[in-house]
Formats: structure tokens, C-alpha cells, sequence
């Protein structure tokens, strides 16, 4: 993405604002997108050419120069038809992926990531990786990846690498375990320094691939099943990737959760600044954003709680929900952002990360 005319000299502006405060709260609109016009999607892409790859972005109207749903987020259905794999290639843009039809194999730095329908996995930045079908049937995955914000700063650098090997490791886990932790300290504090040749070889771990099997989170889900209506929290696993500390993301932009809503189950209304994106895959229900009803089921992808939007789920009699969640909340944390309000009716407001933050009753319950 380009930023101006590179050939013509740019006077920067001065804007007074003395005595002014930040601008008013100006959301983006909760977007549905339902299973039809997914499927329909699906289908076109299976029926064009191949040119290393089927790929298509879902653009929030608004976010038309970024190409994202929302702007750390940007989601794209990806398609591969039996015997195809995509051309190796790299970027330094974060991914997670998350199977929704068929099931292959990716092949990122080193590692062979065979997965499943409903399966998640990581793509690390500036990794060489490649996607392939290796079974008979269509495969068809969604990754959510924060492209857009890069593209906005105008520092998305995507890279071709057919003549390098994916297969190859990034490398020496051992060797990065040895490594001592780095800095200076100066103060009683804490307070450390960093050399310049520290700077620009940040210390390990650094980020892997990781996979998150379906099945394994489906199971303990389950023991999830028994907090009843009473339960005033989230039934749910966030996948987590360690080297991301206590921003506690999938990536280091956004965080990755699986959840599962009982039939009959009302949430608690809630917000935060971040924002929300759900993949329903089983089940029905309809959601409360902003005030206005959407009625969503399995198949629909929605773009459920835009930041600092009031909002609160519910099921249907007769229908478990399982749901994918993305939200950009570790990118939040890492700059001090993100704002919570766990419960509407208490009105408490915390910065997770900055503040201590909530306790649920989950201890309290039997069952638990």
C-alpha cells in the first residue's frame, strides 16, 4: 500500500487543539455474514483458476483501504482443491487459520502441520510456509491475520519464496533456551537497558507454530457443560501461544477462543474496547449489539461486537453453540487499551493488563 506521491515533497500540518477533547466514540456497524454467501464464495473460488492460491478477503465496507473486517483483523476464506498446494511463500503478518471444510496438511518453518475441520493453527510472521491439499476432497479454511492494520501503516511486506524450503527449520530451539535474559538494570526498580545489538536481535523464544486440535478442546468443553445459568463468565478455552506472555495471545495482534453456550443460556451484556469476530459452527442463536437484535446460526460469520459496543449472546432451547472468537485484545494489552466492562449492571470499568481486572463464581459451583 502506498503512502502519497513518493516524487512530491509533503508539508506536514499544524491543527490546534487546545482545549479540545478526543474525538466522540464512533463505531463500525455489527456486520453478519451469512453461511449462503460464504458457500457462495466457496464455490466461486473452486471454480476459477488456480494461481497459487484461491483467496478471498471479507471487507468491511468501511475499512475499503485496508481490505479488513475490522482494522487489526482481516479475514479470508482460502480454498484449495485436491492436489493443490499453495506457492511457499512469507510475510510479516501474523495469521491464525481455522478449518472449516476438509481437512490437509501446512507446512510451516519446518513444521508439518496436518489438521482437521474445526482444527486451529498459527502461521508465525516472516516464516516460510506453504498450504496443500493432499486429500480428495475440496479444503476450506478461514485465516485472520493482521495484514490490514500493516497495510494501513504502510509496512506489509509480502515475500515470494518458491526457492526457499519450508521444510527448513527457523531455528535453534536449544540454543534459544541457553540464552540469558538481556539487559542492563540501573535502578531499584527494575528499570534496564538494551544495547543496540540487543535492539535488533529481540531475545527468545520465538513465536512457533503451533496446532490446536479440535477434538482435544471439544472434550474439555464439555466439562464446562455443568455451570448453569447462574455461571457469570465465559465458557470457553483461549489457545495460547506462551511467547506471548501476559498479553496472552494466539498471535501477538489477537487472541484465538473456543466457546461453547448450553441451549437456554443467557449472557451477561458486557463490552470492551476490543473487538470481536465469531465463526458459529454448530448451533443457533441471536446476539444484542448496540441495542439492535441479530439472529445468527451455524455456518455465519459475524463481526459481533464492535469496540466499546454493549453486547450479550444467547442460545435457543434444544441448540448448543460452538463458536470461534477473534479479538484483538493482546494487541490492546501490549499498548495499555483495553478496557472492560465484565458486567453492565456494576458499571466497573478496568484496564486488563493495567488493573487487576474480574473474578467469575466458577469456584463457587458444583460441578466446576
Amino acid at each position: 500500500m502506498a503512502i502519497g506521491n513518493q516524487d512530491e515533497p509533503v508539508n506536514a500540518i499544524f491543527v490546534d487543539q487546545s482545549g479540545r477533547r478526543p474525538n466522540d466514540y464512533r463505531p463500525l456497524k455489527p456486520l453478519l455474514i451469512p453461511k449462503a454467501r460464504i458457500d457462495a464464495e466457496i464455490e466461486r473460488l473452486a471454480a476459477g483458476p488456480f494461481r497459487g492460491s484461491r483467496r478471498a478477503e471479507i471487507v468491511n465496507p468501511a475499512l475499503m483501504g485496508s481490505g479488513s473486517l475490522y482494522p487489526a483483523v482481516t479475514v479470508s476464506i482460502n480454498v484449495l482443491l485436491p492436489g493443490e498446494r499453495t506457492t511457499p511463500h512469507r510475510h510479516n503478518s501474523s495469521v491464525v487459520n481455522f478449518g472449516i471444510q476438509g481437512s490437509g496438511a501446512s507446512v510451516i518453518g519446518g513444521r508439518t502441520i496436518a489438521w482437521s475441520k474445526y482444527d486451529t493453527w498459527s502461521t508465525p510472521p516472516w516464516m516460510v510456509h506453504q498450504h496443500v491439499n493432499d486429500t480428495d476432497e475440496i479444503q476450506v479454511r478461514l485465516s485472520y491475520s493482521n495484514s490490514g492494520l500493516l497495510d494501513l501503516l504502510g509496512v506489509h511486506v509480502f515475500e515470494d519464496a518458491s526457492d526457499l524450503d519450508p521444510n527448513q527449520p527457523l531455528g535453534d530451539p536449544q540454543a534459544e533456551r541457553e540464552l540469558s535474559a538481556r539487559g542492563e538494570t540501573i535502578g531499584e526498580d527494575g528499570a534496564a537497558l538494551l544495547t543496540y545489538e540487543q535492539l535488533i536481535s529481540p531475545e527468545p523464544p520465538y513465536q512457533p507454530a503451533l496446532h490446536w486440535p479440535y477434538p482435544e478442546i471439544h472434550q474439555r468443553l464439555q466439562h464446562l457443560r455443568s455451570l448453569g445459568q447462574e455461571y457469570k463468565g465465559r465458557r470457553l478455552f483461549l489457545m495460547y501461544d506462551r511467547t506471548t506472555g501476559r498479553s496472552q495471545g494466539t498471535t501477538s495482534t489477537f487472541f484465538a477462543t473456543i466457546t461453547m453456550r448450553p441451549a437456554g443460556i443467557v449472557d451477561e451484556p458486557h463490552r470492551h474496547t476490543s473487538a470481536a469476530i465469531n465463526y458459529i459452527f454448530t448451533g443457533k442463536g441471536w446476539s444484542i449489539v448496540g441495542g439492535q437484535r441479530y439472529e445468527w446460526g451455524a455456518g455465519d460469520l459475524m463481526l459481533t461486537a464492535p469496540g466499546w459496543m454493549n453486547h450479550g449472546h444467547a442460545t435457543y432451547e434444544g441448540d448448543d453453540v460452538y463458536e470461534l472468537t477473534i479479538q484483538d485484545s493482546p494487541l490492546q494489552i501490549a499498548v495499555g487499551s483495553l478496557l472492560w466492562v465484565e458486567n453492565l449492571k456494576n458499571e466497573r470499568t478496568e484496564a486488563l493488563g493495567v488493573t487487576p481486572g474480574y473474578e467469575t463464581n466458577r469456584e463457587t459451583l458444583v460441578g466446576s
